[in-house]
């Protein structure tokens, strides 16, 4: 552990007892996690570590929308309070939050039937819908007009920045007395056992963004915060710092997406960094290969550069397998919620689905896509414009995304290595499958 969490000064402001272990859940990215148990129970804390997301009047804003997504029947899992009526407390600079451990497990899109898939997309849907309602109230009550654009309200896009999330990363673990999903408790989870593809956090186990198949044998899940245990450990998501799950490249605008000569440089620099790499290996090798692949799309391919995005609406940020806890076949709690912010919901939609559903080979299972997307179009009252819009941004971000190469590469960092094969498969597929994939999620 870099930073040992001030156990005694924390406990007494939560009234929690006196600690008899405290065992961290994995060592984040950004955020860090703990599994503690206490003289009157089990929880999961929170250490807000990351300088981009340790604000203590942001947590607070996000736990306030988490308590009134409760109120509304939202599967949530909010934070406890301390004697003060605070749910951030602050301990040498340091700001943390203490949740209810809540058992739960993760599961990929393949082990959801279709009919699961179709309340999944509703719940997102809901999710969306009553982030309008509530987040009008949580604003007030920090003296901010609903209106007014702020810093959460930002779009991050620069890709491979350490996490999102997608980028940067999510705190886990469970609780043992598990409250029901309107409950007043927050969840943790513990980092399920990586599936195929579920290496790093940017492109799902078996393809971008998509998670293997994380087994929903039960596995804890970890409330508090939804990950940090770093993105690179979270199947299929890629990196990025700011509040909403935007993964593009470095440099791009945020109002139309990325930038051809840019993603060409970039390109011919990671080339240049393949190369350079002797002996080659199977990983270069593969490297290279989709590097000219994805190069000799782009010039095709050009032209079809994504004008602004569609209507905005506060989304979670970050919604992924490891971040939706299931107890008993329903979905029990969503967490992480440090990417709460205004951007392109549709878009936070369609990006959900490349990571739930992508299989192993890079492929999308559109059967299971069709039922989500239907189900979240009704929920949130997202029209097939607005959501082929949204596959259109979203397939040139995934089409101009490299963060795995550049984290392999430029940082030395290899834990997203294993995801690579299947997200970069994904975008060739997805640019073959375009009409299909428009088709699934509009139709």
């Amino acid at each position: 552990m870099l930073h040992a969490p001030p156990l005694g000064a924390l406990l007494r402001q939560y009234a929690a007892g006196s600690a008899l272990t405290c065992d961290p859940v994995e060592q984040g990215l950004l955020n860090r996690g703990y599994r503690l148990r206490t003289t009157q129970g089990r929880y999961f804390l929170k250490h807000h570590f990351d300088p981009e997301t340790a604000d203590p009047a942001a947590i607070a804003r996000q736990h306030r929308a988490t308590q009134r997504l409760a109120d509304l029947g939202v599967p949530v899992a909010p934070p406890l309070a301390g004697t003060d009526g605070r749910t951030v407390a602050v301990v040498g600079g340091h700001a943390y939050a203490l949740h209810p451990w809540i058992d739960g497990g993760h599961r990929h899109g393949g082990q959801l039937s279709t009919e699961q898939c179709a309340r999944l997309g509703g719940l997102l849907g809901v999710v969306h819908a009553s982030l309008e309602r509530v987040m009008e109230r949580v604003l007030a009550t920090q003296g901010r007009s609903p209106g007014k654009p702020s810093a959460d309200r930002t779009p991050d896009r620069s890709p491979g920045r350490t996490p999102d999330g997608g980028r940067g990363g999510r705190d886990r673990a469970r609780s043992a007395d598990a409250e029901e999903p309107g409950g007043a408790g927050p969840t943790a989870h513990t980092a399920p056992t990586a599936g195929p593809g579920h290496p790093g956090d940017a492109e799902g186990p078996a393809g971008p963004g998509a998670p293997g198949d994380p087994g929903s044998s039960g596995d804890p899940g970890v409330p508090g915060d939804g990950g940090d245990r770093g993105n690179a450990a979270r199947p299929g998501i890629p990196p990025r710092t700011g509040s909403v799950g935007v993964r593009a490249v470095e440099g791009t605008d945020p109002a139309r997406g990325a930038d051809p000569a840019d993603t060409f440089a970039l390109i011919d620099r990671l080339l240049a960094r393949v190369r350079s790499h002797r002996p080659p290996d199977a990983f270069d090798e593969l490297a290279r290969h989709r590097l000219l692949e994805r190069r000799a799309l782009l010039e095709k391919h050009a032209d079809r550069r994504p004008p602004q995005g569609g209507s905005v609406g506060w989304v979670h940020g970050d919604f992924h397998p490891f971040n939706l806890l299931y107890r008993d076949g329903e979905p029990a709690a969503i967490v992480d919620w440090d990417r709460l912010g205004v951007h392109p919901r549709a878009e936070e939609a369609v990006r959900a689905a490349m990571i739930f559903f992508v299989r192993p080979v890079g492929a999308l299972d559109l059967t299971k896509v069709r039922a989500y997307a239907r189900a979240y179009r009704r929920a949130a009252g997202a029209g097939a414009a607005e959501l082929a819009a949204a596959v259109h941004r979203v397939w040139w971000e995934r089409l101009n995304d490299f963060w795995m190469l550049r984290w392999h590469y430029e940082r030395g960092d290899t834990r997203a290595d294993p995801q690579f094969p299947a997200a970069s498969a994904l975008a060739v597929w997805w640019t073959r499958e375009y009409d299909a994939v428009c088709e699934a999620f509009t139709g």
